[in-house]
């Protein structure tokens, strides 16, 4: 069945929920909102329910989003206060985002007795790199799913990779994962490329620019890429570094470019709500990564008509850059590899043409991967649902009504109050 295939539901469109914790400037929270605005287009009614209205894309809310703010302490309450949802407004799905919180949505419908069919979305690896470096409790995610599969509807791998361990490591059924890129390219991505941007090293003629982008965390693996860039400056190379992004490690990563020699030439300019100007006056943009369950970032720059090195880590990067066809890829955690790549910077924009890369990123548009999930759900969702009850005990909040500049919060929708 294609997508918007419910046209014709009996009372009501198809009503969708989706659950995150909260709205921090990463990867899977920036797809959580592309997707949910992609979807509302579609006529689908909308949701979305969070553990708290906070952090750094807060301010892309689109305007007719309704969020709904669970008031638990911890992310542990939202499982009965998300019950309480499920039962109160009986959406027809649960698209749940990144591991924790698909644990928290399933027992969630498990506690309700919901007859809400709950599709988990798989961002992460469940093996290998990635899991070894969590803590002790991510590494029981797989039996996690194994023993609550029962009440998973289906499951969502960002790549072909995710979805393969979805089956193999978590033991999904084969007939209940999907792969779903993530939406990436919309109708306004080159207006938003196209913006303008002021940095007095792009436009000095002193050397290719290096970007690369992404939190500041072990899994993305800045050290490596400082390293490389060292050896490549050693060779005679004049490339320097534009790292966007924020995180735990930002102090430890000032501290390694200094030690490197570098420090002159890389510049830490933080989290930047639209990254594309960046990607767009890069000469090159670098993925560093030890794992990566997709990598949007890639196909930005992809779009951005931006050649790409990147490492060749699990799983996203081969998947994306079609093993080597679309960009450079390099072994992780291999610095000496990764400055060679770097010493190739003059040559790529040739090897590379940007309309080659162009025509390969609209292949992850934002409309695609809304119509994957419709589709899922329209096999899913049976054709008729009769209208639900309002939410009680929650606290509701439309973006046509919240401030999130002044911080403001909705008053609580009269009800029992969640325990």
């Amino acid at each position: 069945m294609t997508a918007g295939g419910n046209s014709n539901r009996l009372g009501r469109g198809l009503s969708v929920a989706i659950y995150m914790h909260d709205f921090s400037g990463g990867g899977v929270e920036r797809q959580t909102l592309t997707l949910a605005r992609e979807l509302l287009a579609s006529g689908t009614a909308v949701s979305l329910v969070v553990h708290r209205i906070q952090g750094e894309f807060v301010n892309q809310i689109p305007f007719d989003l309704r969020v709904v703010e669970l008031p638990g302490r911890r992310t542990l309450h939202d499982i009965v206060l998300l019950a309480r949802f499920l039962r109160h407004e009986r959406p027809d799905v649960l698209l749940t985002n990144v591991d924790h919180n698909n644990i928290a949505g399933v027992l969630a419908k498990v506690l309700a007795a919901s007859r809400t069919k709950v599709v988990i979305c798989q961002h992460n690896a469940l093996a290998g790199e990635f899991a070894v470096h969590e803590r002790w409790s991510y590494r029981l995610i797989p039996l996690a799913y194994r023993l609550l599969s029962p009440f998973i509807a289906a499951a969502a791998g960002v790549s072909r990779g995710i979805a393969k361990e979805l089956m193999t490591t978590a033991g999904l059924p084969r007939r209940k994962v999907v792969t779903i890129h993530n939406a990436v390219v919309g109708q306004d991505f080159q207006e938003r490329a196209g913006q303008a941007l002021v940095h007095p090293w792009l436009d000095d003629g002193n050397g290719p620019i290096f970007v690369t982008a992404g939190r500041l965390v072990w899994q993305k693996d800045h050290n490596t890429l400082l390293q490389a860039l060292a050896l490549h400056r050693q060779s005679g190379g004049a490339g320097r570094l534009v790292v966007l992004g924020t995180g735990p490690l930002h102090t430890i990563l000032e501290k390694r470019a200094r030690a490197f020699g570098i420090d002159d030439v890389v510049a830490f300019v933080g989290f930047q709500a639209n990254p594309l100007p960046w990607f767009r006056r890069a000469d090159v943009f670098v993925l560093s990564a030890r794992s990566e369950g997709f990598g949007n970032v890639l196909v930005e720059a992809m779009g951005c008509g931006t050649p790409i090195i990147s490492t060749d880590c699990d799983y996203g990067p081969r998947e994306i850059l079609d093993g080597g066809r679309y960009g450079v890829l390099v072994p992780p955690r291999d610095p000496r590899a990764l400055a060679g790549a770097l010493d190739s910077a003059r040559d790529l924009r040739s090897r590379f043409p940007a309309d080659l890369l162009k025509e390969r990123a609209a292949v992850f548009s934002t409309t695609a991967c809304a119509d994957g999930f419709r589709s899922l759900f329209d096999r899913l969702v049976p054709a008729y649902r009769a209208p639900a009850p309002r939410l009680a005990g929650a606290r509701l909040v439309s973006a046509s009504h919240h401030n999130p500049a002044s911080g403001d919060r909705a008053a609580p929708v009269p009800g029992p109050q969640a325990s």
